[in-house]
């Protein structure tokens, strides 16, 4: 497998998460560690511990991610709002914000729009609009996709993990959504190594997961 897929270097591509409701400090402390020593994208952890994971990791490669709205996207874009800019405040230079599933599915695409480009002209970080790909249809997945490029966040992201998880296929259609101009996180549910490479070949160009060092151990027994 690790010869097959010789040009992937995984590690860059990982936001390690610890989105456990009961994550406490000192897993967050290893969590940072972690990313650190294995030099992952970000860790992504709830707002609750953007502060500690900044103190961390200033001064380190990994950036500090963390979740808004998290998990149904169904606060107010006020709140919303507000959530994103504590978290930058406090530290936080990624941004997985949860899209209002209810509201896609309604048609509301000018309030959808409106809440992520608020978000991204506000905070001015990079945001992730998680898309909950599970729960919608390709055609609400094309639209969500046209929403979020029009309100200028940088990345798509298919799961919270809390209602399924990453698929090749929606990967491969969120990468011919996107046609390249925006990123694509899958997320959810990527256990092994294989798995991992799969998504990244779709079209993968961040990958959320718990088990990042998991990952690479799986890979040096490959190789």
């Amino acid at each position: 497998m690790a010869e097959a897929y010789p040009e992937i270097d995984i590690a860059p591509l990982i936001d390690h998460a610890l989105l456990n409701p009961t994550a406490t400090p000192e897993q967050v402390r290893k969590c940072c560690e972690e990313a650190d020593r294995y030099q992952f994208a970000a860790v992504c952890v709830y707002p609750v511990y953007v502060k500690q994971a900044a103190e961390l990791l200033h001064g380190k490669s990994p950036q500090v991610c963390t979740v808004i709205g998290f998990p149904a996207g169904a606060t107010t874009s006020a709140t919303k709002l507000y959530e994103a800019q504590e978290a930058v405040e406090n530290g936080a230079t990624e941004l997985d914000v949860v899209m209002h599933l209810g509201g896609l599915k309604a048609g509301k695409t000018d309030e959808l729009y409106r809440e992520i480009a608020q978000i991204c002209e506000e905070t001015g970080k990079l945001v992730k609009v998680i898309l909950e790909t599970a729960l919608l249809t390709d055609a609400e997945k094309q639209l969500a996709v046209e929403i979020c490029k029009d309100a200028g966040a940088q990345f798509v992201k298919t799961s919270t993990g809390w209602q399924g998880g990453a698929t090749v296929a929606d990967v491969r259609l969120l990468k011919e959504l996107t046609h390249g101009q925006i990123g694509i996180k899958a997320s959810g549910g990527i256990r092994t190594i294989q798995q991992a490479f799969e998504l990244v070949t779709a079209g993968a160009t961040r990958l959320g997961t718990s088990r990042g060092p998991e990952l690479l151990q799986q890979l040096d027994m490959l190789e």
